[in-house]
């Protein structure tokens, strides 16, 4: 399904339905089509907001995580957003836990599936290699469990991120950043509710990494989906729509 993109203040971003805000953090070669799924099961009952991260916009001085924070910062207080639920997949879990622990005012609730931000084996240990369609199509498979999801248009897609000099420069920037950023030692000041839906087969963000994460985040909830890799938004929608809105239903009631 497409969804209408705005345009506005700098801003590109994606705004449907009305209610509470879900807001929709996408990974470091995550494409707004990733969410389409959640979108069409949300927001009947809840306004969906996904905003175009700049990752290949940043100047490269100050391309890092905590950059994209504060791009959501600017976001959030331009759209005048208030009691959010922020869900991060991979970079964007990462993004959201920065935030969350900047703006603990802002956000109610946190959902991270594939997050980045204690450990990731990015692209299974090797940087794709410019020029070799085969070989970014064996990495970009390697996010599922079933290589099939692996669209010709996903592959494609990353092909074209990773020749363009420009983009490969940011996404290694990036890649440091996300590093050197770990948030062991900050979680534990993160005491919102927190729910994990992780994929049981992920290779990338691999299940001791939510392991962690449940042990070290105050109120946490750790669901998994079985035979499901790094984006269980996009692999199992209906398993990961599911447990997103029984999260939300269980958050609606401790309100």
């Amino acid at each position: 399904m497409e969804f209408v993109l705005k345009e506005e203040n700098g801003f590109s971003y994606i705004d449907e339905g009305e209610g509470e805000v879900l807001l929709l953090l996408h990974g470091l070669m995550g494409a707004l089509s990733n969410w389409d799924r959640v979108i069409e099961e949300f927001r009947s009952e809840y306004r969906v907001i996904i905003p175009i991260l700049p990752i290949y916009d940043l100047p490269l001085l100050t391309t890092g995580v905590k950059t994209l924070a504060k791009f959501v910062h600017k976001f959030v207080k331009y759209k005048k957003l208030k009691d959010v639920t922020l869900l991060g997949n991979s970079l964007g879990g990462h993004v959201a836990l920065i935030y969350v622990l900047a703006h603990p005012e802002v956000v109610k609730a946190l959902v991270l599936t594939g997050s980045s931000g204690l450990y990731e084996n990015a692209f299974g240990g090797t940087f794709p290699r410019r020029g070799s369609y085969d070989f970014v199509k064996e990495k970009v498979e390697f996010t599922f469990y079933d290589p099939e999801v692996a669209s010709k248009e996903l592959v494609d897609d990353v092909f074209r991120i990773i020749n363009d000099r420009h983009s490969v420069i940011r996404i290694l920037a990036m890649a440091k950043s996300a590093i050197r950023h770990n948030m062991k030692n900050d979680l534990h000041k993160i005491t919102i509710p927190v729910s994990l839906i992780w994929g049981k087969n992920d290779k990338i963000t691999p299940p001791e990494v939510a392991v962690e994460f449940s042990q070290e985040l105050p109120d946490a909830e750790l669901h998994w989906i079985d035979k499901c890799g790094h984006a269980p938004m996009m692999e199992r929608p209906d398993e990961f729509n599911t447990l997103l809105k029984g999260f939300l239903e269980k958050i609606k009631i401790r309100v």
